[in-house]
């Protein structure tokens, strides 16, 4: 089978990690040898799992950088995924590469914009080099229509353009937003 990378993107509460897991299992279904990384940082859920806000998981290894998805990689492994891939280093490209030109099918979820509405990290140049990606919608928090940004809150207030791009949370500090009420005030 030849190889390629699959992205799933969108903003937080979109289901992108429910999409992969989907995919983690109809590959599972069909026997394919699969392993899965989700960088360290995210320790929201449980530390040797993927897991959706929706509460899906799926077993994955945490690793600090991106190289250590090869060096953990087994020889029998036909589908790698990679979850939360905006947080990893931007060596997550040459590793997503690589892999699909050694023939395995890379499946990558993240997101393609930070708080601020701006690429984040890696994921243009994944979106990039991928042969599919699908971009999921959350539901706007404000107006119930189509939501494609991340709104991050301090104290119930959009945050400001100048604080920490990564900031690890969930809808504690985050809600899904359009366009139109996507805020960052830039005082």
């Amino acid at each position: 089978m030849p190889g390629g990378i699959e992205v799933i993107t969108g903003s937080m509460f979109s289901g992108k990690t429910d999409e992969l897991i989907r995919r983690l299992r109809r590959a599972r279904i069909a026997r394919q040898e699969i392993q899965v990384f989700k960088p360290s940082l995210d320790t929201r859920f449980a530390e040797g799992k993927v897991t959706s806000h929706a509460g899906t998981e799926f077993d994955a290894t945490p690793v600090e950088r991106a190289a250590r998805i090869r060096d953990l990689l087994q020889g029998s492994t036909t589908v790698v995924g990679i979850d939360e891939a905006q947080f990893f280093d931007m060596e997550v490209i040459g590793v997503a590469k690589a892999l699909a030109e050694r023939g395995l099918r890379v499946l990558v979820a993240g997101l393609d914009l930070d708080f601020r509405g701006e690429p984040f990290g890696p994921m243009p140049h994944l979106l990039a080099e991928a042969e599919h990606v699908d971009k999921l919608h959350a539901i706007c928090m404000v107006c119930g229509g189509d939501a494609s940004r991340t709104q991050r809150l301090i104290d119930g207030k959009p945050a400001r353009y100048d604080e920490p791009v990564v900031v690890v949370g969930a809808s504690e500090l985050y809600e899904a937003r359009c366009r139109l009420h996507h805020e960052v005030p830039h005082v």
